[in-house]
Formats: structure tokens, C-alpha cells, sequence
């Protein structure tokens, strides 16, 4: 392939326009494209300096995304941060830990998974909605909690 600064960029620049990518995330992909290291580097440096790679921003924007959007717990979130290329210290410090966000969160998926299963639940429905926070990155704790509060809010209704 060849190297021209200018495709360099200007597949760094395709890349970008899909979604914002983290400087880890970026620079493996241009060099599995076959770019030269001295070109990614200087691409990648050049980018910084204008402002269209930011790792901080980047981890700002997908901390919303997990926890506001998709309603993931903390464990889920890091994971997923951390595969798009954020270093853990970056990612730690940006989703801290709030046990209200994730139990809102928890609490808000239990509400949507109830809906379509009745007012009582059997063990095995409790096991299934313990699964299924649990893949989506919430803490023992917290599910334990979501679930009890769920059934003492469906106990006082009924």
C-alpha cells in the first residue's frame, strides 16, 4: 500500500466521520490498513493537535451513552470503554462510581422486563431477571436491591 501522508489522513478522516475513535482505537486501525508507523503517528499527532481526537471527550460522550442510553451498570460500561480503546485509569476516572445511577438504572430495566411478566415471581423468573442484570454489567448488590424493592413496591400495591 502505498504511504502518502495524505491517505493517511484521509482514511483517518473516514474513520472519524463513522464515530469518534480513541487514539489507541485509531492507530490500530491505520496500521491493520497497512500505513507505515511514522505516517500514523504523524497523522495521529497532527489530529490531536486539531482537536478531532480526545480521548477525554470520547470517554465523556461514552459514559452517557452506557449509563444514560443504554442503561448499563459500571461493570458493563468500563468493559465497554475499555474496548474502545480508553486506558483504565482514563476510564475509572471518568465513570467514578454513583450506586443511585446504577440502581436507577437496574431498577428502570426491571420495569420494562416486568411488564411482561405478571405481578409474582417465581423463582425461576427471579433467576432470569438476575441473569439478565448481570449481563448487563450490574453488581450483585445493586440487582439484589433493585429486585427487593421491586417486590416491596408490587407487595404494597397488591
Amino acid at each position: 500500500m502505498t504511504d502518502s501522508r495524505s491517505e493517511v489522513k484521509r482514511y483517518a478522516f473516514r474513520l472519524l466521520a463513522y464515530r469518534g475513535r480513541s487514539e489507541n482505537e485509531l492507530r490500530e486501525r491505520l496500521a491493520s490498513k497497512g500505513f507505515s508507523e511514522a505516517a500514523v503517528t504523524e497523522t495521529i499527532v497532527n489530529l490531536k493537535e486539531a482537536g478531532f481526537i480526545d480521548d477525554a471527550a470520547l470517554a465523556l460522550d461514552l459514559k452517557r451513552q452506557t449509563l444514560e442510553q443504554k442503561k448499563l451498570g459500571y461493570r458493563a460500561a468500563r468493559s465497554f470503554m475499555e474496548k474502545r480503546g480508553l486506558g483504565r485509569d482514563l476510564v475509572e476516572s471518568t465513570l467514578g462510581y454513583d450506586e443511585d445511577v446504577e440502581l436507577a438504572n437496574a431498577r428502570n430495566l426491571l420495569c420494562k422486563r416486568m411488564k411482561s411478566m405478571g405481578n409474582y415471581l417465581t423463582t425461576k423468573e427471579r433467576k432470569r431477571l438476575y441473569d439478565y442484570l448481570s449481563r448487563r454489567g450490574f453488581s450483585s448488590p445493586v440487582i439484589g436491591k433493585a429486585l427487593r424493592d421491586f417486590e416491596s413496591d408490587d407487595r404494597e400495591k397488591g
